[in-house]
């Protein structure tokens, strides 16, 4: 009779195996090969402007030449708006709609392991695969960056140079940060991932938000909107290349992408619990 009585598998076990299904999918591998591209892109094409203008242009490619460590920072910037949210969005529409749509979700709600629970899991597979992204992205453009600028300090928007192991400290804030806005958008798209069987949906909606986020974010008659704009607070992470380093503007800009992971989650969790098997 024990035979029969249905146990749960370790909440370890559960998560490596999910770690390995994203990790073994080719578009996965794809994509990431993929992220690795734009970084070393973006170097080269900063060395060549470097090399004949000795100027790469506004921002923080201004000062680029001969500061190798701020492309790693640059380059995350340049993905935020676009590449990187639709990275958390396919891999949240795989995690939810991806399943329903091969039929394995219905097995995975039925079984011992609960449906919280489950969503817990995928969650964390599509946090972990993100943070892992940000920092591969981050982990070449410094690479490529000492490469072909050089690495001994960093140079900041305030004028000032930090040693390289301050630098290095910036880089990985800037990893920690980029990372929860790509949260953000990623539970919003559990949520669509939620509600229906189509991943092509979760990725087309979520880009679509995110595109017109940006939209509404230029209009200046809707500046009692901007501060609930989660792409609005993107231009304040720039502040991480200040010093002394301003921690206002960063703090908002998190919290921010905290209440969209909170809401995100739980409209996840709501409809997964009211969910048809």
């Amino acid at each position: 009779m024990s035979a029969l009585v249905a146990t749960r598998a370790p909440l370890g076990r559960q998560l490596r195996s999910e770690l390995r299904w994203i990790v073994r999918r080719p578009r996965t591998v794809i994509g990431l090969a993929s992220l690795c591209l734009v970084p070393i892109l973006a170097g080269i094409g900063l060395w060549f402007a470097v090399d004949g203008d000795g100027a790469a242009g506004p921002g923080l490619a201004a000062i680029i030449a001969g500061n190798g460590l701020v492309l790693p920072v640059f380059t995350l910037f340049l993905a935020l708006p676009l590449l990187l949210p639709l990275v958390g969005a396919i891999w949240a529409a795989d995690g939810l709609a991806g399943e329903a749509q091969h039929g394995t979700l219905r097995g995975l709600m039925i079984s011992p392991v609960g449906r919280l629970r489950l969503l817990g899991i995928k969650a964390f597979g599509v946090a972990t695969m993100t943070l892992f992204a940000v920092t591969l992205i981050a982990f070449v453009g410094t690479i490529t960056g000492v490469v072909l600028f050089g690495g001994q300090g960093m140079l900041t928007l305030s004028g000032s140079t930090l040693s390289f192991g301050a630098a290095l400290g910036r880089i990985v804030l800037t990893i920690l940060l980029v990372t929860v806005q790509v949260w953000g958008v990623a539970a919003i798209a559990m949520a669509i991932s939620a509600c229906t069987e189509h991943p092509l949906v979760v990725m087309a909606a979520t880009m679509a938000g995110v595109i017109v986020f940006a939209v509404l974010g230029v209009f200046s008659a809707l500046d009692w909107l901007h501060p609930y704009l989660l792409t609005s607070a993107w231009e304040g992470l720039i502040d991480v290349m200040r010093d002394p380093l301003p921690t206002e503007g960063l703090w908002r800009s998190t919290a921010l992408a905290g209440c969209y992971i909170l809401i995100g989650m739980s409209l996840a969790a709501m409809r997964l619990a009211t969910k048809d098997n």
